[in-house]
């Protein structure tokens, strides 16, 4: 009472709220009752009300005479960080008006209005609503994949592919999403170059602090080779070789920090769509909601031929391929149909039946971690963004997909991971999906390495550490630019998007900056806001002003023709 009546106010305004602010004894636990205090001398009074995942900061009064002494923040910390511990994703505030400049400055939000505001008069006691976020707790897959400790990232994704039989060949641009892929890295080692102000838009964005990034290391994306050239930076590996993460295991991964033989093999066997999808059979009669396309060998291309005639479509599968390489959806009326059968046949390839899906939801994937002692740690479900066949980004987060998909997702993929941990591997893997149009999931592939997605469910981690609450991040791995920037001006344009995202009420975070100087220029970018609508609309934000930039720069001084 007596922080209220610092205010100002008359004895009828205190009269009436005296029971509101009355704490009786049976409210101290109920309320989870915090105080502040100097030597038994009590300073400040705070309430966690309700239950999770939304709660309301009931109470925050500090004696006058400490008031502006870190007293009120003190207790604003205490109560998020014990409602973040608790699992609270967001906590209401109904404020005195004078304390209105105090919760703003604590990164609490005004409640957006859902209508117009009330009408009458306002009156000078009128409680204003506000939110805050609890920080996130940290989630048990984050420790199971970087052991809790700072690791070094070795971006090797075109080394990984490389290994199914595919030539490893620069420039490797999709390496430089490993660099997410931790809390916080101790180092970061890329094979392609990358300006100092990119690593500090990231740094900025996802609080790093003291991150050596060691870039340009292969131009012929021979990752590993490259380090194992290095005799500085292999000592550093070799110094603590269970904190060396990689994009995925290699065998050149191995000959730099051994790992385990029985994960290499692992990778082998189940990246095969082959076996996959065998494995997808013997699993799927525990799971109701999962069913298996029929799978076989392409045989005689004429027959398939005939069978497309009808108006068919099916899916072609080589035994190996990520993000979409390797897999084809054809028709009777696929252009140059009888030779690309031909073509496929030669290679080996697998003809999959063609599941018609839910286009709300059609592309799924489900992420986990298995950790070294084979304890699998589910991470979550997105929805991808998937162009023909090819992979180009993901959303997660609260809301994005249907629980009942996400939890079918999440069991499959679970049991998927108890075979793979039981095969000797442990690290990344993902389970993707297709929804179904009667809403049961097809699973198409397992990969057992760092994915597009493992990048989104490391970022909304991160942020939701940081500024609290349960972010939806949505990532573009390849949004076109209008034009090739020098340097400066790509930054400013960079500089330009964080401030339009920022605007829309979302976080930017630049992902792939190296291919903005290729032929073809484009950027990789992570979107991250408090709902899936702002994410979407910072989205088209970027890439509206991506694509004007071609009408900016025609000078052909920025622009040289490129031969080839």
């Amino acid at each position: 009472m007596r922080s209220k009546a610092v205010w100002g106010y008359d004895d009828a305004v205190l009269d009436a709220c005296r029971e509101q602010l009355r704490i009786r004894p049976g409210d101290v636990i109920q309320r989870r009752t915090v105080v502040a205090e100097r030597s038994g001398t009590l300073l400040g009074v705070a309430t966690l009300d309700g239950d999770p995942p939304d709660g309301e900061l009931g109470l925050l009064f500090v004696e006058p005479d400490e008031m502006r002494q870190g007293v009120g923040r003190a207790l604003y910390r205490h109560v998020l960080a014990e409602a973040g511990r608790l699992g609270f994703r967001r906590l209401a505030i109904d404020a005195d008006p004078h304390a209105v400049p105090f919760y703003r400055a604590v990164s609490a939000e005004p409640v957006p209005l859902a209508g117009p505001p009330p009408a009458g008069p306002v009156t000078e006691d009128a409680l204003v609503r506000l939110q805050a976020w609890p920080p996130a707790r940290e989630p048990s897959w984050s420790a199971a994949w970087d052991g809790g400790a700072q690791p070094v990232i070795v971006g090797n994704a075109a080394e990984f592919n490389g290994q199914f039989g595919r030539s490893v060949r620069g420039p490797d641009h999709y390496s430089c999403l490993a660099a997410f892929c931790a809390t916080r890295p101790a180092m970061v080692l890329l094979p392609m170059p990358v300006e100092g102000w990119w690593i500090e838009h990231v740094g900025a964005v996802l609080g790093w602090e003291g991150v050596e990034v060691h870039s340009g290391l292969a131009g012929d994306a021979r990752m590993c080779v490259a380090v194992g050239s290095r005799p500085d930076l292999l000592c550093r590996i070799a110094a603590d070789r269970s904190r060396a993460l990689p994009w995925g295991w290699t065998a050149e991964f191995a000959a730099i920090a051994p790992g385990s033989r029985d994960a290499l093999q692992a990778v082998r066997r189940y990246e095969s769509k082959r076996h996959a999808h065998t494995l997808f059979r013997a699993l799927a009669d525990g799971h109701p909601r999962i069913t298996v396309s029929a799978q076989r060998p392409l045989g005689s291309p004429r027959a398939l031929a005939r069978e497309l005639a009808g108006g068919r479509r099916v899916v072609l599968k080589r035994e190996y391929g990520v993000g979409g390489a390797g897999t084809l959806i054809v028709s009777g009326d696929t252009p140059g149909l009888r030779p690309l059968l031909r073509r496929w046949a030669r290679d080996g390839a697998l003809v999959e039946e063609y599941v018609e899906g839910d286009e709300s939801h059609r592309d799924v994937t489900f992420d986990a971690v298995i950790a070294t002692d084979g304890w699998v740690h589910p991470v979550g479900a997105g929805l991808m963004h998937v162009d023909g066949t090819a992979y180009r980004g993901v959303t997660v987060g609260p809301g994005v997909l249907p629980d009942v998909v996400a939890r079918a997702a999440a069991a499959f993929g679970t049991a998927v991971g108890r075979v793979l941990a039981a095969d000797g591997y442990h690290g990344w893997f993902d389970v993707d999906f297709v929804a179904t149009a009667s809403g049961r999931l097809a699973p198409t592939e397992i990969n057992l390495r760092l994915t597009g997605p493992a990048v989104a469910f490391h970022v909304q981690a991160t942020l939701d550490r940081r500024w609290g609450g349960r972010h939806v991040v949505r990532t573009a791995d390849r949004l076109p630019l209008g034009a090739r920037l020098p340097s400066a001006a790509l930054r400013e344009h960079v500089s330009d998007l964080v401030l339009r995202c920022q605007g829309l009420g979302a976080t930017l975070l630049v992902t792939i900056p190296t291919a903005a100087f290729d032929a073809a220029p484009y950027l990789g970018v992570a979107i991250a806001a408090r709902t899936a609508v702002a994410a979407a609309e910072a989205e088209a934000a970027v890439r509206q002003a991506n694509a004007a930039l071609g009408g900016l720069f025609q000078d052909p001084a920025l622009n040289p023709p490129v031969d080839g």
